[in-house]
């Protein structure tokens, strides 16, 4: 085997390496522990280039860590989603990561680095994994890191907050590892190939327990996704945090919902008798219920963190809306608003840091204050996130919106979906209106305090920027993005295709 040929393995092993490295070194040599975390995510964005390139081919590769052939062995599967994924989580990690390091908010515990390399360890774990019970120890993983990293810079509120994230995610877990006993229990195999192909084959008399363990399944990324009525914990946890770490946090819900698209149509899909298209009668109007629900939060929010958070439930109830229809051209149009709300939703988080630090005593607050340093920039970058959350022209997020609209106008539901995305889009409107004119433009009261800030460079607006400009990017090169997509959504939508590439000649 060739180097190459080992490369869907390096996003696991490259920050499973940085990790304790950056650990071992931080508290001695602080700024080569930083060059080379700054290095490792560098790399890590350069390999997911390659899978990414490596997938334009439209093969599916299947990696068998210890040459141990599937199903009896872990493997990691590289196609077009996967790759796409990875690359998503790269790109968010190093703006994240060089906007922690040039604001100095790493600075502020002596494990940011380690756990930020072990978040994406469990991220990329989870885009790669070709096994349901890898996927659940890549979330265990994951969420152990984000468990340190929310609680980063300390704080008696942030504790609290995540208490009760800890809490969620351990019920979450335990849901998680009973789905998993049913499944292996009816199948005897916890391989996602092998359980297309097993579940496709069990009896009448096992149904009805295959959709209570495919019903917990959805329930577990549901969960993980903040779906409505199970989403309380997020806007809590994400306002809670520091606005870098909510920033990379904007890719964890979609990590659900990434579960949801790689599952389930390829276990749960026509095949799977009682269980076919599980999630399917739940799932939109939840979806509906997130998207609304999350601009009104916008709306009533009393901070810009706590407006982040709530848009970033909005755009993951928009996205499940596509996704809930289970059909190739939605789902297209499903992974293109995926990636833009990303983005979108860290991009927010970064322009409240920003302005935070400029407001002094005010912090976020969506109150007037008096004119502070940066007003103007910061105001412009506010402005400009919160088109592309929103979904207004020019940017991606109206893009991703037109997508949804146009592919599910044959869907069974279709007036319910246009209904509730072009409403909710009205009351995002609204509250983005409202809070930017509070923020940035509305007349203070006489007698208010000064801020009481330091003049601060320009630096940390760069990280902003350059997600802004990452969707304009998306916007202008929407024919190249739209085709991949598709491409994508293609590959998902033929089961056999997957199950032939792990599988191979094993039945």
């Amino acid at each position: 085997m060739t180097l190459l040929d080992h490369l869907p393995v390096a996003p696991i092993v490259l920050p499973a390496i940085v990790a304790p490295v950056t650990m071992l070194v931080m508290r001695r040599r602080r700024m080569f522990s930083v060059i080379l975390s700054l290095g490792g995510t560098v790399t890590m964005l350069a390999v997911a280039c390659a899978l990414f390139a490596m997938a334009q081919d439209d093969a599916i590769r299947s990696y068998a860590l210890g040459a141990w052939a599937a199903p009896f062995g872990i493997v990691l599967v590289v196609d077009r989603l996967a790759a796409t994924m990875l690359v998503l989580s790269a790109v968010l990690a190093l703006v994240v990561l060089s906007h922690a390091i040039v604001t100095g908010v790493d600075r502020k515990g002596w494990h940011f680095h380690p756990m930020f390399h072990f978040q994406l360890l469990g991220l990329n774990g989870a885009f790669l994994t070709g096994d349901l019970f890898n996927l659940f120890v890549f979330f265990e993983v994951l969420l152990i890191a984000s468990y340190g990293l929310m609680l980063h810079g300390q704080g008696a509120l942030r504790l609290k907050a995540g208490v009760a994230y800890v809490v969620v995610n351990i019920v979450g877990s335990a849901l998680f590892l009973i789905a998993l006993g049913l499944l292996y229990g009816l199948t005897a195999t916890l391989n996602m190939a092998d359980l297309a192909v097993r579940v496709a084959a069990l009896g009448a008399a096992d149904q009805g327990l295959l959709r209570v363990a495919g019903l917990l399944l959805m329930a577990v990324f549901a969960l993980k996704a903040a779906v409505v009525p199970i989403h309380l914990w997020m806007p809590r946890t994400y306002a809670a945090t520091m606005p870098v770490v909510a920033a990379l946090f904007a890719i964890m819900t979609k990590v659900g919902v990434y579960a949801m698209i790689r599952t389930v149509p390829l276990i749960f899909g026509a095949q799977a008798g009682a269980a076919a298209w599980v999630p399917a009668p739940y799932l939109l109007p939840a979806a509906m219920l997130g998207a609304i629900l999350g601009f009104v939060g916008v709306v009533v929010a009393r901070g810009m963190r706590e407006q982040s958070a709530y848009a970033v439930l909005a755009s993951t109830g928009t996205l499940l809306m596509a996704v809930s229809t289970w059909r190739e051209a939605t789902l297209a149009a499903a992974v293109y608003y995926l990636v833009q709300a990303t983005l979108a939703g860290a991009a927010l988080f970064l322009v409240a840091d920003a302005t935070m630090r400029r407001r002094g005593q005010y912090a976020d607050a969506i109150v007037p204050s008096p004119r502070f340093t940066g007003q103007d920039a910061t105001g412009l970058l506010y402005m400009t996130a919160a088109i592309a959350a929103v979904g207004l022209p020019p940017l991606a997020g109206f893009v991703g919106k037109l997508l949804i609209l146009d592919a599910s106008f044959d869907a069974p539901g279709w007036p319910a979906i246009w209904a509730t995305i072009l409403g909710s889009t009205l009351i995002g409107v609204i509250g983005f209106s409202r809070s930017g004119s509070t923020l940035f433009w509305k007349a203070t009261p006489p007698g208010t305090d000064s801020v009481a800030a330091p003049v601060r460079s320009r630096a940390d607006l760069a990280a902003p920027f350059a997600l802004l400009a990452i969707l304009a990017a998306l916007t202008v090169g929407a024919g190249w993005v739209t085709a991949q997509t598709r491409a994508t959504a293609q590959q998902v939508m033929a089961p056999d295709r997957y199950v032939a590439a792990v599988l191979g000649g094993v039945r």
